[in-house]
């Protein structure tokens, strides 16, 4: 017997709203606004039609925010670096 073959959506997991806002510490409101702001892929289905949000997005979005987080880091540590520091001549003015 012949399998069918995957569709494109055969992954595609969707959330209610409310399991992102959990998941992400916010609220509805706010997980609304990362949709509408293309921040989170979400899409209406069903009748009446509700609001789901692409799960893999959630995850996207996370990584996003660890990244910038990440980099907002280095910017901070590297103002703080005193230019001797960071070319490795000169005096050293905060040594840590």
């Amino acid at each position: 017997m012949e399998s069918m073959p995957d569709s494109p959506t055969s992954d595609l997991r969707l959330l209610a709203p409310s399991q992102v806002g959990e998941i992400l510490g916010v609220s509805v409101d706010e997980v609304m606004s990362l949709v509408g702001e293309g921040r989170l892929r979400g899409v209406r289905v069903g009748s009446p039609a509700s609001w789901r949000v692409d799960e893999a997005s959630v995850a996207d979005y996370l990584d996003d925010q660890a990244e910038e987080a990440r980099r907002m880091a280095l910017w901070r540590q590297s103002n703080a670096a005193s230019f001797p520091e960071l070319w490795g001549t000169g005096v050293v003015r905060r040594p840590d």
